[in-house]
């Protein structure tokens, strides 16, 4: 009887296994799906295209752009360093949300109170929000580092008055 039992629920999880293959795999992920299929479908081009002198000019006219973008990117007020490694990323330099006029994968930060950003860091380091990404960041964080963020990023939209009237 045991045999049977387990015999029904190995074909069970193997065709739950073979179900989940045929319709593209067990985390299909919406939107961050999408950009990771991008990243690999032009990781998969640049390595099948030609390298010859035209293809490097190319290849460095391109990087030369990202640059110029990259710099007009850039915040009109200093960010610390912790947030320009671990949010700028998904938030954007400036906590905007977007970054060459392009939304982002995080949800827009400028303009939100400290006290809020606080609560909501603590809840994604102690899993009562669930982000995976937002929770491997934080895990390493003190208490103490969260508030020093939090504060950070509620102080974003004096940063930017006061960056504006100099």
């Amino acid at each position: 009887m045991k045999n049977a039992i387990v015999g029904v629920l190995v074909l069970l999880v193997l065709g739950v296994a073979a179900y989940v293959a045929s319709v593209g795999g067990a985390y299909n992920g919406g939107e961050h799906g999408r950009v990771i299929a991008d990243i690999g479908s032009k990781v998969a081009n640049s390595k099948s295209s030609k390298t010859d002198e035209k293809d490097d000019r190319a290849k460095e006219s391109d990087e030369l752009n990202a640059l110029r973008n990259k710099a007009g990117n850039v915040s009109k007020f200093d960010v610390s360093e912790d947030y320009d490694r671990k949010c700028s990323s998904c938030h954007g330099i400036d906590g905007s949300g977007f970054q060459n006029g392009k939304k982002m994968m995080g949800p827009r930060l400028f303009g939100q109170r400290a006290d809020e950003l606080y609560k909501k860091l603590i809840d994604f380091k102690s899993g009562r929000k669930e982000n995976v990404v937002m929770k491997g960041l934080l895990i390493p964080l003190s208490e103490e580092d969260l508030r020093v963020l939090a504060d950070e990023i509620g102080d974003f939209p004096a940063r930017a008055e006061a960056a504006k009237n100099k």
